[in-house]
Parts: structure tokens; C-alpha cells; sequence
């Protein structure tokens, strides 16, 4: 550490100095605290659209480098067509998950609350809706779905297919793979027999 203890000594006199004089000699303790560098703490702001000397353009809103992604967004480069689907159904496949056996727990109160309406609670597409003239989806439990590789499932719920709305804008891509294994467990209770 310190090779020279009177310089620890004068160092700690000037430091204990400093915080009573900051205390004691203070005249009015309502008044602001003095600011040196004022310019650090109120920078001068620009207009989104007016000039600015400090890049070489001379704009203050600047283009995003080419690739930048928004914290938080994935893109999705599938469109919303059949095909676009079976695309994403053979490049697209579930995030690995940390614990498996309780991935269908999550995914199940998305599915409860935004599939049970038209799917119905076991996803044999008999949901209260259609109870009320609304038409039939087809059911989770048929074997086309069952065939249905999941990067496909996920295509479906983010644009939607037929009668189903696009559920891009009301869950995040977390929560569109999270519905899937639980979907795979309906699925696989048909198979079985429970």
C-alpha cells in the first residue's frame, strides 16, 4: 500500500478538513449546492430533426448502423403465407427450455387465457365461441396438428391462419414458444388415452 505513512496522515487531515469545512461553513442549507462544470450536467439538447455541428452530417437524428436489432426484438423474417409457414415449420424449432418437464406449466396459463376461447380447454376446438355461432378451429388433437413441426405452430400463432388472429402483437416470442410444449401435452394425452 502506502509506502509513507505521514503521507496517509496528511492525505486523511485534508480529506476530514475538507468534509468539515463542506458542513460547518455552509451558510444556507436550502440553497442549491454550487455546480462547477455546468455544461456536464445540463448538456445542450437538440432537436430531433434540427442541425448538429458534433457529427459529420450535420443531423441530430442519426440512421441505425445496418444490422442493428432493438434491444429486446428478434426479427421474424417469415411472412404471413402458407408457405412462409411450412418455411418456418422446417428452419424454426423450439428454444431450448432449463427445465422440461415444467415447460408446459408456463405455457399452459397463455393457453387458458388466449386459446381456450375457440379451442376449448382440452383443444378439441370446442371453445365457447363457437357456442355462439362462431366457426369451428381445427382441432390441436387431429393428427395433421399433431404433425405440425413446431418452427410451423409458432409461424400460426404469430400471423394467425384462417380464422385465427395473429397473436404477434399480444404475446412476446417467449411466451408464443411457451404455449407450444404445452400444446404437445394435449396432444400427447390424446395419443395416450388420458
Amino acid at each position: 500500500m502506502w509506502k509513507s505513512p505521514k503521507l496517509t496522515i496528511l492525505l486523511t487531515a485534508a480529506l476530514l478538513m475538507t468534509l468539515s469545512a463542506s458542513l460547518f461553513l455552509r451558510s444556507d442549507y436550502a440553497a442549491p449546492n454550487r455546480e462547477f462544470i455546468p455544461e456536464m450536467v445540463y448538456s445542450p439538447a437538440f432537436a430531433t430533426y434540427s442541425g448538429n455541428p458534433h457529427f459529420t452530417d450535420g443531423k441530430t437524428q442519426q440512421t441505425f448502423p445496418e444490422g442493428t436489432v432493438a434491444r429486446g426484438h428478434l426479427p421474424f423474417a417469415y411472412g404471413p403465407t402458407p408457405e412462409e409457414a411450412l418455411r418456418a415449420g422446417a428452419e424454426l424449432s423450439s428454444p431450448p427450455t432449463p427445465d422440461p418437464e415444467s415447460a408446459p406449466a408456463a405455457g399452459r396459463v397463455i393457453f387458458e387465457s388466449f386459446c381456450i376461447p375457440c379451442h376449448g380447454s382440452t383443444g378439441a376446438g370446442d371453445g365457447t365461441v363457437t357456442q355462439r355461432g362462431f366457426p369451428s378451429p381445427p382441432s390441436l388433437k387431429a393428427e395433421h396438428a399433431r404433425s405440425l413441426p413446431d418452427g410451423q405452430i409458432f409461424h400460426i400463432i404469430t400471423w394467425g391462419q384462417g380464422n385465427m388472429p395473429p397473436y404477434r402483437t399480444m404475446l412476446s416470442p417467449e411466451e408464443r414458444w411457451e404455449v407450444i410444449p404445452y400444446i404437445r401435452k394435449l396432444q400427447q394425452e390424446t395419443e395416450t388415452g388420458n
